[in-house]
C-alpha cells in the first residue's frame, strides 16, 4: 500500500502537531511557576521502583522451580544485575552484564 503525497504530509502534520502539543502541555498545565507539583513528584519518586518491580515480575513468570534447571539460570542472572549495580551503580552495566551471563548460562551451561 503506498501513499499519496497528500496523505504523507497530513501524516507528518499530524504528527508535529501532537509533537508540540505533548512538549507544550507542561507549561501550560503547570504555568510558569516554576515549582513542580507535588504530585508529580511523587509519581517521579514512586514509579519507577515500582515499575522495575513489575518487569522483574514478569521477566520472572514462566521460570519453573519444579524442572530442570531449577530457575538457576535466571537466579544466577538477578543476582549478577543486583551485584553489578552495588558495585558499579551503573545501569547500563548492570544491565548488560546480568544478560550476558544469563545467555551464557541458558546457552552453555544449561544447554
Amino acid at each position: 500500500m503506498s501513499l499519496s503525497f497528500s496523505e504523507s504530509l497530513l501524516i507528518i502534520v499530524v504528527i508535529a502537531v501532537i509533537t508540540f502539543a505533548l512538549r507544550a502541555a507542561p507549561f501550560v498545565l503547570f504555568g510558569g511557576t516554576g515549582t513542580t507539583p507535588k504530585l508529580i513528584t511523587y509519581l517521579g519518586n514512586t514509579l519507577p521502583p515500582a515499575v522495575m518491580g513489575m518487569l522483574i515480575i514478569y521477566c520472572l513468570r514462566n521460570v519453573s522451580i519444579l524442572s530442570s534447571p531449577f530457575g538457576l539460570p535466571e537466579l544466577v542472572g538477578v543476582a549478577a544485575v543486583a551485584l553489578l549495580h552495588l558495585w558499579r551503580k551503573n545501569n547500563l552495566i548492570s544491565i548488560l552484564g546480568g544478560t550476558v551471563i544469563y545467555m551464557v548460562m541458558v546457552q552453555l551451561v544449561f544447554a
